[in-house]
């Protein structure tokens, strides 16, 4: 009975070894997961804030447009193909939903 005890108690020190290598490998791997979240989170809080703030946004519009109007049209066109493209996709995802 005591050997039989001895080989638990080895095959869950080998158990427990091995999973404390797995968390360090899982860390370890998570860390390019974390960076990937930390930029995703700035996206949202500036989208957030261009969301809380219009009146900035159209001043800036108007100021890129007033100094640069060829180049105010071009970034208002890719502007617009942008949001009809989020547009599009949010119908197709609730569609899917």
């Amino acid at each position: 009975m005591n050997e039989k005890r001895l080989l638990l108690a080895m095959r869950r020190g080998q158990l427990t070894a091995r999973i404390a290598a797995q968390r360090t490998a899982l860390a370890e791997h998570s860390q390019a997961l974390k960076t990937l979240c930390a930029t995703g989170d700035q996206v949202t809080h500036g989208v957030r804030w261009l969301r809380e703030h219009p009146l900035a946004v159209g001043t800036g519009v108007a100021l890129l447009a007033a100094l640069r109007p060829q180049r105010g049209w071009r970034w208002a066109k890719r502007g617009f193909l942008v949001w009809r493209g989020w547009q599009a996709l949010r119908k197709t995802l609730a569609v899917l939903h």
